[in-house]
């Protein structure tokens, strides 16, 4: 049985031509990806020519892009074809290489153990049935001392205000229905669960939105959205 939901693939396979499109439905992504590259910079220590990247649940590509603009190989996998698709299309169009594969995490692991130097999976842990099961093909993904990258939302009541009810039903910022509350990930449950796989905390990181001036910005605050930075 593949750990996918298949209501959440469906839900981004309805809205997959707009991934590109800074003022659609995924805005605050392309809003929040230079702050997550640079992040993933800082902490890797070093620069991202050459490195061999994995983005699991990929998407559409933004990040995936990000990435090999740097001068990674990189490689993007996700469920959803339709989304796959779009993001096949515009690296056409960009000039901008990602080998994109519709592939679980797990199935992928099986295949290509301990080949990558860093493997990122950036708000999808939410959206999975089984998330220590993706944290585990990370880990079992990149190279000994290599980096594994996640981020998530909190599991609390100032998460779901925020994070369901101001974003999606008063700012409108995502559609109805993007999230689920039973599904946030508290901060000590992600660490366990990483610890478990065998992967070791390098930071934590907040990452919050200013409503007035509509901006993101990374904190230590990680009471809604947060990034997990891990080695192996």
């Amino acid at each position: 049985m593949q750990n996918v939901n298949q209501a959440e693939i469906d839900k981004f396979s309805a809205i997959a031509s707009k991934w590109w499109d800074p003022e659609s439905e995924f805005k605050p992504l392309h809003d929040i990806n230079p702050l997550r590259l640079q992040w993933i910079e800082e902490q890797v220590g070093k620069p991202l020519q050459g490195l061999r990247i994995l983005d699991i649940g990929c998407g559409g590509g933004i990040l995936a892009e990000s990435l090999a603009k740097k001068g990674a190989t990189v490689t993007g996998i996700d469920l959803a074809q339709q989304s796959l698709t779009v993001a096949r299309l515009h690296s056409l169009e960009s000039g901008v290489k990602v080998d994109y594969q519709c592939i679980s995490a797990e199935d992928f692991a099986e295949q290509h153990p301990e080949q990558f130097d860093i493997v990122t999976c950036m708000e999808m842990l939410e959206h999975v049935p089984n998330p220590a099961s993706i944290i585990q093909a990370c880990q079992k993904l990149v190279k000994p001392n290599g980096h594994v990258f996640f981020s998530t939302i909190n599991r609390n009541r100032k998460a779901q205000a925020l994070a369901i009810i101001a974003a999606e039903y008063i700012l409108k910022m995502v559609p109805k229905g993007t999230h689920h509350y039973e599904s946030f990930i508290k901060p000590s449950e992600l660490m366990r669960m990483a610890r478990h796989a065998g992967l070791y905390l390098q930071s934590l990181k907040g990452l919050e939105y200013h409503p007035l001036r509509q901006v993101f910005f990374l904190s230590d605050d990680t009471s809604v959205n947060y990034l997990l930075s891990t080695r192996k």
